[in-house]
């Protein structure tokens, strides 16, 4: 194709490929079909997730303080409870209450067994500490 054209001042030629028909079977016309679909479908699968997630992000964290209503002594049972739970004496059922007309459950200050994000964010909190004293104490 550029065989025909002589060498012109300040334009770089392409380097000539081997004819390889099995090297690359996207490269060519079909290249922007292929992105192109390939796009669209993941859109529309990314798109339709985000859209589920976001009709129901809602119902799980409408209230994100609800997570972290704990004191001392929630903490100290629930740790117990996790730690050994076949010492754990009472039910495994969450304590419900009517509100409005609908019920609703207690937070973890008065249920032990209502779900807190307060233990784990601590968890987390206390592995990067350790683990960042541990990574400097090495030198690393």
């Amino acid at each position: 194709m550029y065989d025909n054209v002589g060498p012109q001042p300040g334009v770089p030629r392409p380097p000539k490929a081997a004819a390889d028909p099995f090297g690359n079977s996207f490269y060519g016309a079909s290249s922007g079909f292929i992105r192109g679909g390939l796009g669209a479908y993941g859109e529309k699968i990314l798109g339709s997730s985000s859209e589920y997630v976001q009709s129901n992000i809602s119902r799980y964290f409408s209230d994100p303080q609800y997570y972290f209503q704990v004191n001392d002594q929630y903490v100290k049972n629930k740790l117990k409870v996790v730690l050994f739970p076949f010492l754990h004496r009472g039910h495994w059922t969450r304590i419900s209450e009517p509100v409005g007309g609908r019920l609703s459950y207690k937070p973890p200050i008065y249920d032990i067994n209502a779900p807190d994000l307060y233990i784990p964010f601590m968890a987390f909190g206390t592995y990067l500490v350790l683990a960042g004293l541990s990574l400097g104490l090495h030198g690393k």
